[in-house]
Formats: structure tokens, sequence, C-alpha cells
């Protein structure tokens, strides 16, 4: 690890924050083992299931490469290996992006699309099954409430 670069004393985590921390991270690893274990059964991964769930949802079922993997909080590059993977599956098929010459489409095939709603059925379950139906609705509310201070720091947050 490496050492704060500025003179300002290490805010070490108290008890309370550690549980918090080691709680969020256990909770996360446990939903995500969960449900990528049961997509596995369907022949999907997560990634696959972000990609395919994502174009779905767009007009013409298409998007960019660049805006995925910002999405997914991946590289593009990393996203491209992944895409040529599912493009040799036949779920998707790629396109030059006509707004930007370097860059390029991900389109959702007809197969994708019927992979995608074989699997939707068995996903839901498993997000059910591992997170969902083990909370309270006022859990929900608060775990939604969290996330979105989380999801968007705000900029003098920043480390």
């Amino acid at each position: 690890m490496s050492k704060k670069p500025s003179g300002d004393p290490i805010r070490w985590l108290t008890p309370d924050e550690e549980r918090a921390w080691r709680a969020f991270r256990r909770m996360m690893i446990a939903v995500q083992t969960g449900t990528a274990r049961d997509l596995a059964r369907v022949g999907l991964s997560e990634p696959d299931y972000e990609v395919l769930s994502t174009l779905s949802e767009r007009p013409d079922h298409a998007g960019t490469l660049h805006e995925q993997a910002a999405k997914m909080g991946w590289s593009r590059s990393r996203l491209s290996r992944h895409a040529t993977r599912m493009e040799a599956r036949g779920l998707i098929r790629r396109a030059p992006d006509p707004a930007d010459g370097r860059g390029c489409l991900l389109i959702l095939t007809d197969h994708g699309l019927d992979t995608l709603i074989d699997a939707a059925p068995a996903h839901l379950e498993s997000v059910r099954h591992h997170f969902i139906d083990r909370l309270a609705p006022e859990d929900l509310t608060a775990l939604e409430h969290i996330a979105r201070k989380v999801e968007s720091p705000d900029e003098t947050h920043q480390p």
C-alpha cells in the first residue's frame, strides 16, 4: 500500500465504520457470488447479462462500446475483449460507430435477445433469492438512499 502523499494524518476507521465497511463487502461478495453462480447455470456470466440487458433496453438494441464500458466500470479494451467472446457466441455483433470513427457499436442479435429472454426468469429468481426477499421494504428504501449518496460522490470528498 502506498503512503498518503500529504502530511495530513491518516483517518483510520472507527470500530463502527470498520464493521459497516466489512459488512458491506461481505454482502456484496455474497450476493455477487450467488447471482454469478446462478447465471452460470444458464450459460451466462454477469458481464454477459449486463451487456445483453443494457442493449435490450436501448433504441435499436444498440449502444456504443464506450458507453457500455463506462456503465460497467470497465476499460474499453477489457469490454472489447469480452465483446469479442460474446460476438463469437452470436450474442452481439459490432458495427462502426457513425458518430465516432474510432469507436464501435455493440448490437444485440436475435440470438442474444432470445438468450436474454430465456435467462431473465432465472436471473430474477436469483436476485430475489440472494437479495430482495431477504430484506424488508424499509431496508430496500434505505439501500436505495445510500446507493444514491455513494454512486455520485461529492467532489469535495474525493481522496
